[in-house]
């Protein structure tokens, strides 16, 4: 396959303002008002998530991802893979949070020597070079207070002078002689659940995002194993470059070198429904009548197979009608809110007790004369539940080659709510 002479062109870094704050350009200079392109998208799009990732325009294509509230706009003159240059962008934005500790305007502006050098490394002529995180760090060094204050006065920059060592090694990810008086592993299984539930209770759409997230401080260059108790359950992966294929076809074991610090390991997807908990159930009794002033809101929640884990941090969320003019609700823990502008209806629950349930009950003052609206308002709901993987996957065990040395080895599993929605 022949590749096109250059893939990404420019880009521009646009703010929720709308304002470009940030453009980068790999030979010639693209002018900005290629973006009104984008802005014109922006404004059609009911919510920021809501833009187009691709945009055609007569000479370019622009494609943009929205991370931490800003957009990375990437400018494309010829045909090529959309997902390579989405998945090139995500690699940005998680190296200036790996190098920043977080990726906002502030902190790009605060670092913008170092922006461009990162950008001037990771893209070269308008190809991906370096994007791991351990090359680049041996590149270009992270500020610190004191490199920043040294690099103003002497005018150096924090490009380093050799060569990464991981750059000709066949393990490229990490850098070699790394050094720990503490070595240890910590692995993360994190699963976010999507679901639309309807107002029978019934599921109508439910599937799981799932990543496994490492930290891995070990010296040397340890080969590391990890197996899962239900390895099929992971049929839909996507694996971070240094995990072994082939062994993964054949054995189902997941076998690596990692990375030196944190990075992913993998994600997954779990869409087959019956293999998908609903972990809350809503009942619900939201009433508006015909010619009335007044309407009826009474919410009560609980907790459904959790294998006995507890539902934290939730947090319930309603669009109610325009003819809504005020609530008067009273919630049996947690506090509520709402805003007679917006609209918007807010329950901040925090831990069920299984034992005593929440509940929101009372009333609704609707505008005199308005008709009954159209329909009933959609239950928005997130928590989390902390040691429980949703998927029921679990780590069988987790080994160590090639190094003589104990590791500290730790397994946390997380679920949490990521778009889940009650129709009442």
């Amino acid at each position: 396959m022949q590749l096109p002479a250059k893939m990404i062109h420019s880009l521009f870094l646009v703010n929720s303002s709308g304002d470009i704050f940030l453009e980068k350009h790999w030979k010639s200079v693209v002018s900005r008002s290629v973006c009104d392109y984008f802005f014109e998208a922006q404004e059609r799009a009911s919510e920021p998530e809501n833009v187009p990732p691709v945009i055609p325009t007569p000479h370019h294509y622009l494609i943009s991802v929205l991370r931490h509230r800003i957009y990375f706009v990437a400018v494309i003159q010829s045909e090529v893979p959309p997902l390579f240059v989405i998945e090139f962008l995500h690699r940005v934005v998680d190296t200036f949070q790996d190098y920043f500790g977080v990726c906002t305007e502030a902190a790009i502006k605060d670092n913008v020597v170092v922006v461009y050098e990162l950008l001037e490394e990771m893209l070269d002529n308008g190809f991906p070079l370096a994007t791991e995180s351990n090359i680049l760090k041996e590149l270009i060094k992270p500020p610190t207070i004191l490199r920043t204050v040294v690099n103003t006065i002497t005018g150096s920059t924090n490009v380093g002078e050799q060569l990464p060592t991981g750059q000709l090694s066949v393990v490229p990810w990490r850098r070699t002689g790394v050094k720990y008086t503490n070595n240890e592993a910590y692995f993360d299984v994190v699963e976010e659940i999507d679901a639309i539930i309807d107002k029978s209770g019934s599921t109508i759409t439910a599937e799981i995002q799932g990543v496994i997230d490492a930290c891995v401080k070990l010296t040397g260059m340890p080969d590391l194993t990890l197996s899962f108790m239900n390895p099929r359950l992971l049929d839909d992966v996507s694996f971070h470059p240094c995990v072994r294929f082939k062994r993964w076809e054949a054995e189902r074991i997941l076998s690596f070198i990692p990375p030196d610090g944190n990075f992913r390991l993998l994600s997954y997807h779990v869409s087959c429904q019956n293999l998908v908990a609903i972990p809350v159930y809503v009942k619900h009794n939201i009433t508006f009548r015909e010619g009335s002033s007044q309407g009826r809101f009474e919410l009560t929640l609980g907790p459904k197979q959790t294998m006995g884990k507890g539902l934290e941090a939730v947090l319930i969320s309603s669009q109610l009608p325009r003819g809504v003019l005020n609530t008067n609700l009273n919630p049996s823990q947690g506090t509520y809110n709402f805003d007679p502008v917006t609209k918007l209806l807010s329950w901040d629950v925090g831990k069920i007790n299984p034992q005593k349930l929440p509940s929101l009950k009372g009333s609704m003052s609707l505008q005199a004369g308005a008709s009954k609206p159209d329909e009933n308002p959609t239950i928005n709901i997130q928590f989390k539940i902390q040691q429980s993987a949703l998927s029921g996957l679990k780590v069988n065990r987790l080994d160590m080659y090639g190094e003589k040395y104990k590791p500290f080895k730790g397994i946390k599993y997380m679920t949490k709510a990521g778009k889940f929605q009650v129709r009442t």
